[in-house]
């Protein structure tokens, strides 16, 4: 258990909000229109269906989207515009699109990679309690990802959404880049949901264990599962049930298909 985690899951809510700025800014006079679909890439042989396209912005009425390569400005607007200048102190600020995509393809795997990450870790030291023969998660910790989460809280998903979907191209293209060229980012953007909801809820002191220099889950269950619910789990029980309600609205959004867990 690293000492300085990341607040990855609060950053899959945020970065695919980008675009709110532009939303309110770009679309808010414009008449509403009938969603078009984007043309999903073509399937290769074996690979599966699409099962969740997005709808596509109407392209023609608002202001192209920059090249991925020089997209940093235009998110980095946008997410000022959304959040405040203020909660940008916990955003990387250069290649926001890959490390989003990066991010959001690891939380299912046990390592997400703290240089691709799309945010600072949370300051402070990480706290325990007891000693390293009987070592328990400090409940202070919880604490440290509150301002993030209370970012997150204020969110409204369904703008949210409709500006992930205006941006989606730029997701798309560096979700192929990562090496699915003919992967869809929204389907594994609400495989990754369905995993962070998966997170158990515990109840009583969470028992760590120090092999060697950073403090590991002394469950091995808890040990091995996937990052982002490792990282619920370290945000505490209030913090993660903020995050889920959050996620559970969007994935309602983005498909109609009910959440597996």
């Amino acid at each position: 258990m690293v000492n300085k985690p990341m607040i990855g899951v609060a950053a899959v809510v945020l970065a695919v909000g980008v675009g709110i700025a532009y939303y309110f800014h770009g679309r808010s006079a414009l008449p509403p229109s009938e969603p078009t679909v984007v043309p999903p890439p073509p399937a290769a042989g074996g690979e599966p269906p699409i099962e969740h396209p997005v709808p596509n912005s109407a392209s023609s009425q608002s202001a192209p989207l920059p090249p991925l390569n020089d997209s940093d400005r235009a998110m980095k607007d946008a997410l000022s515009a959304l959040v405040g200048a203020n909660a940008m102190q916990y955003v990387v600020p250069e290649d926001i699109v890959r490390h989003v995509v990066v991010t959001v393809d690891n939380l299912p795997r046990q390592k997400a990679p703290a240089a691709k990450r799309p945010t600072v870790a949370v300051p402070g030291p990480f706290l325990v309690e007891g000693d390293e023969l009987h070592a328990t998660l400090d409940p202070k910790n919880f604490a440290r990802y509150d301002p993030m989460v209370n970012v997150v809280r204020q969110l409204d998903m369904k703008r949210v959404a409709d500006s992930y979907f205006h941006f989606y191209p730029l997701f798309q293209s560096s979700y192929q880049n990562l090496g699915y060229p003919n992967g869809y980012f929204n389907d594994r953007l609400v495989q990754v949901i369905d995993s962070l909801l998966a997170t158990p809820e515990l109840a009583g002191p969470i028992e760590l264990s120090r092999p060697n220099v950073l403090y590991t889950f002394a469950d091995p269950k808890l040990e091995a599962l996937p990052a982002g619910q490792k990282l619920l789990l370290r945000m505490g029980p209030d913090n993660a049930a903020v995050v889920k309600g959050k996620l559970k609205e969007l994935r309602a959004i983005i498909t109609a298909a009910p959440p597996k867990h």
